[in-house]
């Protein structure tokens, strides 16, 4: 298995809610976590992907959906849009805003599915993760 670094989010919450403490920072920690993704198929690693616009699945997360688009130029990705996120509750809501421009950032940089998850919005995580690999399975 590939292990991923954990990002871990700090949103406003309730004392027991996440258990995380501070207000709007980001922290890295060492610790690691399976990532979502198999090996890195060789077509990603020598920038192979069609360039265009591609629609992720849809996932179904215990808060919400969570759903991307990928814009591909040059073989990169080099856009990440959010099409749906769960937003029904305001926790959601704040956790969504805080955690958008972060796993954006990790798509980016990583120009792949194998993305760091982000502690405090762990299912926002697993859903972007997942919904960027389907999107990026249509690019290859």
């Amino acid at each position: 298995m590939i292990s991923a670094r954990m990002i871990m989010l700090a949103v406003p919450a309730a004392p027991l809610a996440l258990g995380l403490a501070g207000c709007g920072q980001t922290k890295v920690a060492d610790s690691t976590r399976p990532a979502l993704t198999g090996p890195t198929s060789s077509a990603a690693a020598t920038g192979a992907l069609k360039s265009g616009s591609y629609t992720g699945q849809a996932v179904d997360t215990r808060y919400g959906t969570v759903q991307v688009a990928v814009t591909v130029g040059g073989g990169r990705i080099t856009g990440v849009n959010f099409l749906a996120l769960p937003e029904d509750r305001q926790r959601s809501q704040v956790i969504s805003s805080e955690a958008t421009p972060l796993l954006r950032s990790e798509a980016l940089q990583a120009q792949s599915g194998n993305v760091n998850l982000l502690s405090g919005a762990t299912y926002t995580s697993e859903g972007f993760a997942q919904s960027l690999q389907s999107a990026l399975a249509s690019a290859r």
